[in-house]
């Protein structure tokens, strides 16, 4: 049985399966909506249940009106309408599942390896700058990680994985794979990309590992040759976990990017930007209306950006985020 979701205030319908969620249902029929996490800790895809029940694996029972529904969580159990914080036509997704071999694995931080993926011989992953993937694990279960290569390096993907004390994949497997070992993943994921079309200057935010997709991102537009102004705040606690800061120098040295890098427990040697990054976005700016930002990394940073930069003047609808949540 199918169920039919409309979005208020537009003539945008399309089906959803008993079952399915919302979020999903949208992709198929070719629509994004803004998501990260897929797991309901994130809140990139909140959004308002206006007419119809259904229920949400994190929010329980949900009739309307409600307020701040999850719609990757939300499954309909009647014919529903929706009010998204954004959603736009896309075309529908199409997801590749991939065998790959590992190429090289490095460590230029004590807690982060940098995983080189190489694709079957003749094959090309398409994505964009931005986006996920999604490792499979012998027991079925997955792991999300960016793509820190541009779209055009299509015969291979690039990960940076930071090392979580008994996470599954970056100490169980990570730390025992050799050139040759096999993983099998799946592409694309998320909406985590440059917005098309537009020429606003761009303030990308990035903690931690939230570098790899905003370097894929930098990386694209390098390529491209976009015009629009691209400012980089990279937040950490010290100097080491800026582990790819010579690269985004070099970035910095070319005029392409402002790089500003952030620490919030800098040592005396440190000269830089101290504090927390966010805080340093609003110090060099004041008002941020007219600007969009992409913040990327810890889920406490990226919440803390949007309700600080909206209260600075920046439009909600300006405002995208891809929170890393940790899973064992």
């Amino acid at each position: 049985m199918d169920f039919r979701i409309s979005v208020a205030d537009s003539d945008i319908t399309f089906p959803c399966a008993a079952g399915e969620t919302v979020l999903d249902a949208a992709e198929r029929a070719g629509y994004a909506v803004p998501y990260s996490c897929r797991k309901g800790v994130c809140a990139s895809c909140e959004g308002h249940l206006v007419a119809g029940e259904g229920r949400s694996s994190v929010q329980g029972a949900l009739s309307s009106p409600s307020e701040r529904v999850l719609l990757c969580c939300l499954r309909p159990g009647t014919d529903v309408t929706i009010a998204p914080r954004r959603i736009e036509r896309r075309d529908p997704v199409a997801r590749k599942t991939l065998e790959t071999s590992v190429y090289r694995i490095t460590q230029p931080a004590a807690d982060v390896r940098i995983l080189q993926l190489r694709l079957p011989a003749g094959v090309r992953a398409k994505f964009g700058a931005g986006q996920y993937l999604q490792i499979e694990l012998e027991d079925g279960t997955r792991r999300n990680y960016s793509m820190a290569n541009a779209p055009h390096e299509n015969d291979s993907v690039q990960l940076h994985v930071r090392h979580v004390p008994g996470g599954r994949f970056s100490e169980g497997v990570l730390s025992h794979l050799v050139k040759g070992d096999k993983l099998r993943i799946e592409l694309p994921f998320g909406q985590f990309m440059l917005r098309g079309g537009s020429q606003s200057p761009a303030i990308l935010l990035a903690t931690g590992t939230g570098f790899a997709p905003v370097k894929s991102i930098i990386e694209d537009a390098i390529r491209r040759k976009l015009e629009r102004p691209l400012h980089l705040y990279w937040g950490a606690r010290c100097a080491e976990d800026l582990y790819l800061a010579a690269l985004a120098q070099k970035w910095h040295d070319s005029g392409r990017v402002k790089f500003v890098p952030v620490l919030s427990e800098a040592d005396d040697a440190w000269a830089g930007r101290r504090g927390f990054v966010h805080e340093a976005v609003l110090e060099d700016f004041g008002s941020l209306a007219g600007y969009e930002v992409y913040a990327c990394g810890n889920p406490i940073m990226t919440s803390s950006a949007q309700d600080t930069f909206v209260k600075a003047g920046l439009a909600e609808d300006d405002f995208f985020s891809d929170a890393f949540v940790h899973t064992d």
